[in-house]
């Protein structure tokens, strides 16, 4: 637990760095983050790792994205091929990138480095029916759980999540519309092309689906309107928070997953630093609810976790000088 101490003390750090008081801007703030996060005056970044969790959504029958289910797998398969955009920036970055497989429609070869963990082959129609039983939910959360676990005792102090899902901007506007309290209008946004009329088609889809059904628990919530790949993301930041890694939150559906997270624990917030504004709809407004300053605002709408892999180099300037930059002191230079 971060102490009053510990604050006053990376803040002193901070303050009497070579430089003009406040003069590092985000770069401090973002420093005063981790070290708050980790407890210490020399925090330390290890072993950045990306968990990207993939799944089908059956409600894309109703034709609320522009893309095939097909697609999900297709991509899945291009990221551990390494032509993806996340693949690019991991790989750039040095970044671990990890495919899990939370429930996409298709079976994977058994030699594909995308790792098995399907609770089942995609959620269902949510104009028909809840999208996951409270048991695949729950399933499909403590996997989540497990994924970050591991990569905790294996040595990870810093992870990120990503998805990929055939129509995952719908559940994630769903679930943002429940929990805050916004018209589905103001939630959703073109996702992965939907403009104009099918845009106005998309949010008189989800309106239905919202009015169809009453759900009282932060699990049926997440349930009824959420996606596997959602829910094992939501086991994820739950379990990170529990392992005090410091948490690095991508776009719309990765901080929707955060907020839907924080109805079960709301200090996983606390361990989560924002990396980039995403230019889908509604995603302003998450940040404004987490207060958050995200560290990069590039239009950036395409997912995959691709925001936190191209913002880590800034955070890890940021616990460089704090750890590294002389002070006055050690410098011997006057400070006024």
């Amino acid at each position: 637990m971060i102490t009053q101490n510990i604050q006053q003390a990376l803040q002193h750090k901070i303050d009497n760095k070579t430089k003009p008081h406040g003069a590092l801007g985000e770069l401090e703030a973002l420093a005063f983050k981790v070290g708050c996060i980790q407890n210490s005056l020399s925090p330390q970044l290890r072993q950045p790792t990306m968990l990207v969790f993939a799944a089908d959504h059956g409600l894309a029958d109703e034709k609320i994205s522009p893309y095939p289910k097909d697609v999900t797998w297709q991509m899945a398969m291009n990221f551990v091929a390494g032509g993806a955009a996340i693949s690019v920036f991991c790989r750039q970055n040095g970044i671990a990138l990890k495919v899990i497989d939370a429930g996409v429609d298709y079976d994977f070869p058994t030699d594909s480095p995308i790792v098995p963990s399907k609770i089942a082959r995609g959620s269902r129609n949510m104009r028909k029916e809840p999208a996951m039983t409270t048991d695949e939910c729950e399933k499909a959360l403590a996997a989540g759980r497990a994924f970050v676990r591991a990569e905790a005792e294996a040595g990870c102090n810093t992870i990120g999540f990503g998805e990929m899902g055939i129509g995952n901007t719908s559940p994630s506007s769903l679930l943002m519309h429940r929990f805050l309290g916004l018209p589905i209008e103001t939630c959703t946004g073109a996702g992965a092309g939907m403009r104009g009329e099918q845009l106005s088609y998309k949010q008189q889809v989800l309106k239905e689906i919202s009015e169809k059904y009453d759900p009282q628990t932060p699990l049926e919530t997440l349930a009824t309107f959420g996606g596997l790949e959602i829910a094992m993301m939501v086991g994820a930041y739950l379990e990170a928070r529990e392992q005090g890694m410091v948490i690095l939150a991508d776009g719309f559906i990765s901080t929707v997953s955060l907020l839907t997270a924080c109805q079960f624990n709301p200090k996983v917030s606390e361990n989560v630093v924002f990396c980039h504004q995403s230019d889908e709809q509604g995603h302003s407004l998450l940040l404004q609810h987490f207060a958050a300053r995200p560290i990069l605002q590039l239009g950036m709408r395409v997912g995959e976790g691709t925001g936190v892999a191209v913002a880590l180099p800034v955070l890890q300037s940021a616990v460089k000088f704090l750890n590294e930059m002389a002070s006055f002191e050690d410098a011997g230079v006057s400070n006024k």
